[in-house]
């Protein structure tokens, strides 16, 4: 396991560099000559080992394992962890699966969605009661402007010109965020703007972004309703209200569509 590898690394380098410097065998000292010698300096007091055995280092591995595998998220009580310990305890006995695997999966594998679903439920519950609030101390802001559709957003930059159509298309950077501050998407970390169809994207953005004009930055507030609402998207949980940061960089129309050929003439019908 990755944590596992670090630890034999960390210990390696550890043990590396502690025998160098009991042996004084710097860049330093292994090329000086006895006339060049410097007074010898006492070596420092080795750091004495935690005090932790390796049963408890166990313990250790088995929480991490635990919130590995999800036993913490999806809330197993006492007797459904018990069961888990059990089969834990077969495997690591070398015993086989105590019941048939083929008859078996399938009551797990609807377990298990139940589990998954009653945590979408509670984090989406918890998500949405933070969003109520939060919007609730936004409305205080005076320079947050609120529309119909619950979103709200702040000028950070005005740009100057033309504000962008539905049918445009824009270049922008941008900055995504959730309202505890973590930061699920941006453009500015990788380093290049994005371009979009301004009617291609979450509703939030469509209405958000026609709010401000070439070279302005926007702040947008978008309710979870107007973003990916209960279902979430990667790294946005399900009922999330986001946060964010746009800087519009160019606007282009939508290209002028091709004009028809003429039609090709007739020849001309026999009497």
């Amino acid at each position: 396991m990755k944590f596992t590898s670090s630890l034999i690394l960390c210990a390696a380098a550890l043990g590396l560099s502690t025998g160098l410097a009991a042996q004084g065998t710097t860049p330093a000292a292994a090329g000086a000559t006895t006339a060049e010698a410097k007074p010898a300096v006492a070596a420092p007091t080795p750091t004495p080992a935690p005090a932790y055995t390796e049963a408890q280092a166990l313990e250790v591995y088995g929480h991490l394992l635990a919130k590995k595998i999800g036993l913490v998220d999806l809330s197993f009580n006492k007797d459904e962890v018990a069961a888990i310990m059990r089969g834990i305890e077969m495997a690591a006995e070398g015993k086989p699966s105590p019941y048939p695997e083929e008859k078996v999966l399938p009551i797990l594998e609807n377990l298990m969605q139940q589990k998954q679903q009653a945590w979408l439920d509670r984090l989406r519950t918890e998500n949405e009661n933070a969003s109520t609030a939060y919007f609730a101390k936004l409305k205080q802001d005076k320079n947050v402007v609120q529309t119909p559709s619950g979103l709200c957003y702040e000028i950070l930059q005005p740009g100057e010109g033309a504000y962008p159509k539905p049918t445009d298309t824009v270049k922008v950077h941008y900055t995504g965020k959730l309202l505890d501050g973590t930061v699920f998407d941006s453009s500015l970390q990788r380093g290049e703007p994005v371009e979009f169809a301004v009617d291609k994207v979450i509703p939030g953005w469509s209405e958000g972004i026609q709010k401000i004009n070439k070279g302005g930055k926007i702040r947008l507030y978008v309710p979870a309703k107007l973003a990916y609402g209960d279902t979430g998207a990667q790294g946005i949980p399900p009922g999330s209200a986001l946060i964010f940061d746009v800087e519009l960089l160019d606007i282009n129309p939508p290209a002028a569509p091709a004009a028809a050929p003429a039609p090709a003439p007739q020849a001309p019908t026999a009497n």
